[in-house]
C-alpha cells in the first residue's frame, strides 16, 4: 500500500517511517490477526494513517510529480450539527483499588477523560484545545508523518466547544467513547461534540499505557507500554490474548468512571446533568470491541456501537441480555465472511436489537477524525477514497440514529433499510 502525501518531501517519509518501525511492525500484526488490510485495533490522526500503519516502512512514498498546495494556516473539526451549544471539561481520575494492568510500578489505574455536553449559548471562554502537541507528535511520527509543523497543527486543531460552559438545563443520556489501541482519545472528538450537540453528555477516556501519548497534568507523557507487550508476543495466540486484555481491562475503566460519573459522591461537577439509567458506549477498533465487554461486565450501559473493531473478547455465548448493538465497519474487511470471523461470531450471539452496516470505500479510520484532519493535511489514501465529509455524515448519523432509538425511544428509520441519501452504507443480513 502506497500513500501519497501532497506536502511532504520524499526523504522526509522515509525517515520518519525508519524511526516508527516498530509501532508500523505490532499494528500490522494486528491487521494480519483480523484478516484485514487496515490494522484492527489501531488508530491514527488523518485518512493515510490507517495506511501506514499496516504498510512496511519502504512503502511510504511520494508521486513524482506531486502538487504542493500551501499549508493550511489552521485546521479545524467539522461544526456539530444538533441544537445544542457544547461544552467541555476533563477529570483525572484515581482508581485506588486497581493497579495499572501495563506498568504496576506506576501504581493505581489512571484516567483521563474528557466530558462534551449540552451547553447553555453564549456561557463558557475560550473553545477547548484539541490534544497537547506532544500527543500530536508522538501520534504523527507513529505513522511515520514527521512534517515539523504537523504536531503544532494537529494539537491547536479547531474544536466548538467551549472550556467552564454552563450546561444545558435538563437531564441527559450518557454516550461513553473509547478510541483505537494505540491512539488518543482527542481523536473521537469530532462525534464526541455531534452527540453533545444533540442532547448527550459524552465521556472519552484515554486507557494510560495504551497510547502513543498520554499527558497527564503534571505534564508527564506515558507511553504505550501495552504496544510493547503485543509487540513482545511470540505468536498470534499470544497478541490475542493481550489484546483481550486490553478490552476487558477497558470494561473495567469504564465500569470505574461509571461509578465516578453516577454514583452518590460524582467527580464531575456537573454530574446532575447525567440521566443515569440512559447510558450507551461506542467505540473505534479496540474501542468498540470494549463496548461489547463493558456491556457483559456491567449491566448500566444500555446499548452499544463497534466502529471497525476486532471482537478479541468474543462476545458472551449467552449475548447482552437483549441489549441493542450496532456494528458499522468498513467493506469489504468487516462484511459478513471477510477476513474478521469475530463479528460472524458476534452477530450469531447478540440477541438483542441489532444492526450490521458496512460502509463501501471506507478506511479502518473513517470513524474518527481521521479523514478531516488528514484532507486538511492534503494526505491521500487511494485504498480509502470515501470523503472527509462522507465519512463524517456517515458515522454521526448512525451512531447518533442509534443512540436515539435505543436510549430514547425515539423512531430511526435510517436503522430500517438502505436510503438513498447513503448509498455507501450496506445493510448485512446474515
Amino acid at each position: 500500500m502506497t500513500i501519497f502525501s501532497r506536502n511532504r518531501p520524499a526523504g522526509a517519509a522515509s525517515t520518519a517511517a525508519t524511526a516508527a518501525t516498530s509501532a508500523a511492525l505490532t499494528l500490522t500484526a494486528l491487521a494480519s490477526l483480523a484478516g484485514t488490510a487496515a490494522p484492527a485495533s489501531a488508530s491514527g490522526p488523518a485518512p493515510t494513517p490507517a495506511a501506514a500503519l499496516s504498510a512496511a516502512p519502504g512503502d511510504l512514498a511520494t508521486p513524482s510529480a506531486p502538487s504542493v498546495p500551501s499549508v493550511p494556516s489552521e485546521l479545524a473539526l467539522p461544526r456539530p450539527t444538533g441544537p445544542y451549544a457544547t461544552g467541555r471539561d476533563t477529570l483525572f481520575l484515581t482508581d485506588h483499588e486497581r493497579t495499572d494492568p501495563w506498568v504496576p510500578a506506576a501504581g493505581a489505574r489512571q484516567l483521563l477523560v474528557s466530558l462534551h455536553y449540552p451547553a447553555r449559548p453564549g456561557s463558557g471562554g475560550a473553545t477547548a484545545p484539541y490534544m497537547p502537541q506532544e500527543e500530536a507528535r508522538l501520534m504523527l511520527a507513529q505513522r511515520g508523518l514527521d512534517d515539523p509543523e504537523w504536531p503544532g497543527l494537529v494539537a491547536a486543531t479547531r474544536t466548538h466547544s467551549r472550556n467552564d460552559a454552563r450546561p444545558a438545563p435538563g437531564r441527559f443520556p450518557l454516550v461513553l467513547l473509547s478510541p483505537g489501541f494505540g491512539t488518543p482519545r482527542a481523536t473521537l472528538t469530532g462525534l464526541a461534540e455531534e452527540l453533545a450537540s444533540r442532547g448527550y453528555v459524552v465521556a472519552t477516556a484515554d486507557h494510560p499505557y495504551e497510547s502513543t501519548g498520554t499527558e497527564l497534568p503534571d505534564g508527564r507523557v506515558l507511553t504505550c507500554a501495552a504496544c510493547d507487550e503485543v509487540d513482545a508476543q511470540p505468536d498470534d495466540a499470544g497478541r490475542r490474548k493481550v489484546l483481550a486484555a486490553v478490552s476487558t481491562g477497558r470494561a473495567a475503566d469504564f465500569s470505574f468512571l461509571l461509578d465516578r460519573l453516577t454514583g452518590p459522591r460524582p467527580a464531575w461537577r456537573y454530574a446532575g446533568s447525567i440521566d443515569p439509567h440512559r447510558v450507551g458506549m461506542a467505540g473505534h477498533s479496540i474501542g468498540g470491541a470494549a463496548a461489547a465487554s463493558t456491556m457483559a461486565a456491567d449491566r448500566r450501559v444500555d446499548a452499544g456501537v463497534n466502529l471497525d473493531g476486532t471482537f478479541f473478547d468474543p462476545v458472551p455465548a449467552r449475548g447482552l441480555d437483549r441489549r441493542p448493538f450496532l456494528m458499522l465497519g468498513t467493506d469489504p474487511g468487516h462484511a459478513p465472511g471477510a477476513g474478521d470471523t469475530s463479528w460472524d461470531e458476534g452477530w450469531d450471539r447478540l440477541d438483542g436489537f441489532k444492526r450490521w452496516l458496512t460502509v463501501r470505500d471506507s478506511g479502518h479510520f473513517t470513524f474518527t477524525d481521521t479523514p478531516a484532519i488528514g484532507e486538511q493535511l492534503g494526505i491521500v489514501d487511494p485504498d480509502a477514497p470515501l470523503s472527509a465529509a462522507r465519512s463524517t455524515t456517515i458515522t454521526r448519523a448512525y451512531v447518533t440514529a442509534f443512540f436515539d432509538r435505543s436510549l430514547r425511544g425515539r423512531p430511526a428509520r435510517l436503522l430500517e433499510g438502505p436510503t438513498p441519501a447513503h448509498p455507501e452504507v450496506l445493510f448485512q443480513r446474515p
